[in-house]
């Protein structure tokens, strides 16, 4: 088994998931990256080696639950730990420049929203605990956003007060609560659960009207991802700056 620090990373063939993978390599952690497509995964992987990162790509889809057991048998066998699990996955199905669409928001829409960027990211990161628990000290990283805050999106003074998408904003909201409710519950232990909010990044998500580039965007979940044993745990952070919930 691999004394080395082995890190998964889902969404982690293209963006910020990439990226990410990147960074992480380059202090010399394992990684492990989940895509949809192992085609485009094992691209990716060519093109971490080709940076001199240590890189393996497996088929993973947020939204099937098997996968998440195939994931887990994966890890155990090759390496019988985790020690970062990167829940990056996320998409975004309302138009962020379109005003607020709160009442018209379908069902249909909130759904879709909540099994990739909520509920997937809670059942994986339950499923991969007990490897997470076999690791020195285990690192969780929820992928989130400035636009799951509560207290910016009720503040008309926030930056954020006019960017209403009601699915996108409450999934990371959500996401935000089990941080909140995991790190507490694992408080005596060696882990440490922590939301990232990337920033408004350049990717297919954020668009190229986007003020971040990537490269930036990837550093907050890098830094959560490799904290010190006196870091933070249930904290929202971009950069290095807390938050508010």
């Amino acid at each position: 088994m691999a004394a080395e620090k082995v890190a998964f990373i889902t969404g982690g063939n293209k963006g910020l998931g990439l990226e990410t993978a990147r960074q992480l390599g380059k202090l010399g952690i394992k990684v492990v990256i989940g895509s949809r497509d192992l085609g485009r995964g094992k691209e990716a992987v060519e093109k971490l080696k080709k940076d001199g990162v240590d890189a393996e790509a497996v088929r993973f889809d947020i939204t099937k639950a098997a996968d998440y057991k195939e994931v887990y048998k994966y890890l155990e066998e090759k390496y019988g730990k985790l020690d970062i699990l990167i829940n990056n996955a996320g998409i975004a199905r309302e138009d962020f420049m379109g005003g607020n669409q709160t009442s018209a928001t379908s069902a249909a829409v909130l759904h879709e929203t909540f099994d990739t960027n909520f509920f997937g990211a809670v059942q994986l990161t339950q499923t991969l605990l007990p490897l997470i628990k076999k690791a020195p000290a285990g690192r969780i990283v929820n992928l989130s956003s400035i636009l799951g805050s509560l207290a910016l999106h009720a503040d008309p003074k926030s930056p954020i007060y006019n960017a209403k998408a009601f699915a996108y904003d409450t999934s990371k909201a959500a996401l935000n609560s089990f941080t909140v409710h995991l790190a507490h519950e694992l408080k005596d232990t060696k882990i440490k659960v922590n939301s990232a909010h990337p920033g408004w990044v350049k990717t297919d998500m954020g668009g190229e009207q986007a003020p971040m580039d990537i490269v930036t965007g990837a550093k907050t979940s890098v830094a959560l991802a490799t904290l010190p044993e006196d870091g933070p745990t249930a904290a929202y952070i971009h950069l290095g700056e807390t938050l508010p919930w």
